[in-house]
Parts: C-alpha cells; sequence; structure tokens
C-alpha cells in the first residue's frame, strides 16, 4: 500500500505549481480542468508522476490552521529525499526561503518550507537504510 495522492485546497494553482514544480522537477502535469465543488466553480490540476500526484483546487475560502497553534487540522506532510541540498538548492533559486531545519541527527536531515497556501512541507533525506536509526529520537 502507498498513499497515491493529497487533495490540496490552495489560495493560486500557478503559485503551488511552481513550489511543487521546483521541489519535484521529474513531475508533470498530468491533467487539468473546470468544474463544480458542491455547487462551486473551481478549477483543478494533478501534478505528479504515473504513481502519485498532488490535487490542487482553487475553490476554498478562509485561512489555514497558524500553523504554530493547536487546532485541530493539518500540521505538515512530508516528502522523502535522495538528496536534500539540492532540494534546497532548487526552492530557494524559485524564491522560497526555508522555514526551519530540523533537529539534529546522525541518521537523518531534514527542513521545513511553506508552500504558497500556507502548507508547511518537510522535505527529508535518511542517511541510514537501517528503519531503527531512521526512526530514532535523537537530537
Amino acid at each position: 500500500m502507498q498513499l497515491e495522492h493529497v487533495n490540496l485546497v490552495v489560495k493560486n494553482i500557478p503559485a503551488s505549481l511552481k513550489f511543487y514544480q521546483a521541489a519535484f522537477p521529474h513531475w508533470r502535469v498530468r491533467s487539468e480542468g473546470s468544474g463544480e465543488w458542491y455547487g462551486k466553480a473551481r478549477n483543478w490540476l494533478h501534478f505528479g508522476d504515473d504513481y502519485q500526484y498532488l490535487s490542487f483546487s482553487d475553490h476554498g475560502e478562509g485561512e489555514l490552521r497558524d500553523n504554530t497553534g493547536h487546532l485541530v487540522g493539518l500540521a505538515h506532510f512530508g516528502y522523502q529525499v535522495k538528496n536534500l541540498d539540492a532540494v534546497i538548492e532548487r526552492l530557494t533559486a524559485a524564491g522560497f526561503a526555508v522555514d526551519k531545519v530540523g533537529a539534529s541527527n546522525p541518521f537523518r536531515k531534514n527542513v521545513y518550507f511553506i508552500d504558497p497556501t500556507g502548507y508547511e512541507v518537510e522535505f527529508i533525506e535518511y542517511l541510514s537504510d537501517i528503519p531503527i536509526e531512521r526512526n530514532n529520537n535523537l537530537s
């Protein structure tokens, strides 16, 4: 079993696409269109590869939960990457700053970015193939 897609309601599809294209240059726009979602017009776009993707829709209202707060809701989602430094370089070159660096750990390194809508996205590179090391609490 694997996660196939995440559906994100975003403020601006082109701005979101710019962020995720910088993070995942090997992904592509799989499909896009417009329609209605429970009585409200929306545009949508699927961005990914043949097996996983992000779905963006632009019909949302209001603000996301505060990432530093305690309200129920999505805190962040994370992607395992092979080369964290390359991801950081691509995102910063596209105009996005690292929001925070993860705790020091001998078996992984990670950073967090905030996408154009305000979703917190973690990128993590594991420095070990041993699960007990990858999943430890050392900091």
